[in-house]
């Protein structure tokens, strides 16, 4: 786990957002044709929609939350999904009760 790169991934109010909006996608995201929001994600178009940024802002994002090990990136076809990866939040918690 690369601390400095989770924390510079959580260092923005919108990338926090998007980080928000995966916790409890079906709340926050309208429903998709193709693809479990649990399963596999939910898809970049409906993150950028949500976000109200271009879409190279938030590839962007998503990126930089991909590198730190945040988010898992499932590809279907030409569609690319995200969901959170739980078990770095656990590792981030554990990290944060120990070390800080």
């Amino acid at each position: 786990m690369d601390q400095l790169a989770i924390f510079k991934a959580l260092s923005n109010k919108t990338r926090l957002d998007i980080l928000q909006w995966l916790k409890d996608p079906e709340r926050h995201f309208p429903p998709q044709e193709h693809a479990d929001f649990m399963e596999v994600g939910v898809c970049v178009g409906k993150i950028q929609e949500k976000c109200g940024m271009t879409q190279s802002t938030v590839s962007e994002y998503l990126a930089l939350l991909l590198k730190a090990g945040l988010l898992e990136a499932t590809r279907i076809g030409q569609w690319t999904y995200y969901k959170r990866n739980e078990k770095a939040f656990e590792l981030l918690g554990d990290f944060v009760k120990s070390a800080l």
